[in-house]
């Protein structure tokens, strides 16, 4: 299976989410509810992957097929699963936030608690 979606480290996430531009970006976190509690970033909208069902049918509503797409999880892993599925969909800009929000925590921003 060819990966047909692009990838964005945890720096390079943090440059986009310090510039005046997030406005042009999408930013979807697909973890559970009881891990966005534990840690998450500022910005994005919660399309858990358990809950498929419940919203898969009005992605198309709820989200711009051309317009960027950053997608985080915990480790990268259901983020790519998510990036695969919005490509197939016909969206035109995905990218998978490589290492998820554990990354980012020991990365980016120490102060975001690690699970």
């Amino acid at each position: 299976m060819s990966q047909i979606f692009g990838q964005i480290t945890v720096e390079e996430l943090s440059q986009r989410l310090a510039e005046a531009t997030t406005e042009r970006l999408q930013l979807v976190d697909v973890r559970e509810p009881h891990e966005v509690e534990l840690a998450s970033l500022p910005g994005f909208a919660i399309f858990s992957l358990s809950e498929f069902a419940t919203w898969s049918q009005e992605i198309d509503d709820r989200l711009d097929r051309d317009t960027e797409t950053l997608v985080l999880c915990h480790h990268g892993v259901r983020s790519a699963q998510m990036c695969h599925w919005l490509s197939e969909r016909g969206f035109t800009n995905v990218k998978n936030i490589i290492g998820g929000i554990d990354t980012y925590a020991m990365v980016v921003d120490r102060t975001i608690p690690r699970y």
